[in-house]
């Protein structure tokens, strides 16, 4: 149990990234959470596709009329609903799944030392996915459009690389959608979807006018999108949360 300036949460001993960082600093991400909160009001709905153990999502959920969380990873998914219920967040609503292209199920590796890095299984099986021996299971996958029916003003993803596949199974969500946030992680795209910033860009560009690089504070329109976050993916420079927002 970590009882820190953003909530209360309950963590798992071996994680050494989210959890460590709630122990030892009292806090986690706040830099986004400053961020979501510019784009999020007190009557915005917001999507967090990824949402761990809650560290955003709890603090978040004080300022926003309501937040549904998606979490795939089961062991974390149960601690996502313990601390939402510690914290007494009525306006949270709960979804374990992974956001992808399709109903089924999926391959997913569930890391010990860093659980935040859990993710569908790799197509690139590089040995730093698997350096901690985590379990490899099945979890649910579905169509974000098909589950969700109301729309979002805020969508949040960070999902270790397969942002790719969320993206194919949400373009109605996109449309009415006022801000994207996205992590942009170039060596996960390459190993865990095996796709190119072009092909990310082409399902966002569509539904967002503008992109908003927050590690280097640098704002472009919908045309530059691609030079932008290709010259940032040719370099493997990477962003834990990039932003599309329509004019």
């Amino acid at each position: 149990m970590v009882d820190c300036d953003q909530g209360r949460f309950l963590v798992h001993p071996e994680d050494a990234s989210v959890g460590a960082t709630l122990a030892r600093r009292d806090c986690y991400a706040t830099d986004e959470i400053a961020r979501l909160r510019q784009i999020a009001g007190p009557d915005s709905r917001v999507l967090i596709v990824g949402s761990h153990v809650g560290a955003i999502v709890v603090p978040l959920s004080r300022h926003v009329a309501h937040v549904t969380a998606v979490e795939a990873n089961p062991e974390t998914f149960e601690l996502l609903r313990l601390n939402i219920q510690l914290n007494g967040c009525s306006n949270v609503e709960l979804l374990q799944m992974a956001a992808g292209e399709r109903e089924g199920t999926i391959e997913f590796v569930q890391n010990r030392s860093n659980s935040g890095g859990s993710k569908r299984m790799p197509q690139a099986r590089r040995r730093m996915y698997f350096h901690d021996r985590p379990l490899v299971t099945r979890v649910r996958c579905a169509r974000l459009d098909d589950v969700l029916a109301d729309p979002y003003d805020v969508i949040m993803m960070d999902i270790e690389g397969s942002e790719y596949f969320a993206l194919l199974g949400m373009p109605r969500l996109l449309s009415q959608a006022r801000h994207l946030v996205s992590e942009f992680l170039p060596r996960h795209f390459r190993d865990v979807a095996n796709v190119t910033a072009n092909e990310f860009v082409e399902l966002v560009a569509p539904h967002f006018d503008r992109l908003f690089v927050p590690h280097r504070n640098e704002t472009v329109e919908r045309a530059q999108f691609l030079a932008l976050l290709g010259a940032m993916f040719d370099a493997d420079q990477s962003d834990d949360g990039v932003v599309f927002s329509k004019t």
